[in-house]
């Protein structure tokens, strides 16, 4: 045996378990983002209309709510893969405007596609 330590390389499995939790969280991340974009389209041109145009302010609610939670739940997984992709300042911005566009998490889902 050798004095001086050799570098230890890599554990397969370990590395293997830390991607697969990536991969796993970039896919929630995906899944969440397509959701806060239909129930941004839903609250659009579904709830908008039934509040102004038939009177029925519960439908904004509805929409209004769930939007809302994934929108949350959008921003904290958008944080999460920050730190997890090493996603600089502009890359960041960047998914937080798709966040406030119609179509921009559709956008945002094909781009984050491998």
């Amino acid at each position: 045996m050798s004095a001086i330590a050799q570098p230890q390389s890599e554990d397969p499995v370990t590395t293997a378990d830390v991607t697969t939790a990536t991969d796993a969280k970039l896919a929630r991340f995906r899944l969440v983002s397509l959701a806060e974009g239909v129930s941004f389209l839903l609250l659009l041109c579904v709830g908008m209309p039934l509040k102004y145009g038939a009177g029925l302010p519960a439908a904004t609610m509805v929409f209004g709510s769930l939007h809302g939670l994934l929108f949350l739940a959008y921003l904290a997984l958008a944080w999460e893969q920050r730190q997890a992709q090493n996603w600089d300042g502009k890359r960041f911005a960047t998914v937080l405007i798709a966040s406030v566009l119609p179509t921009g998490p559709f956008w945002l889902h094909k781009s984050l596609k491998k």
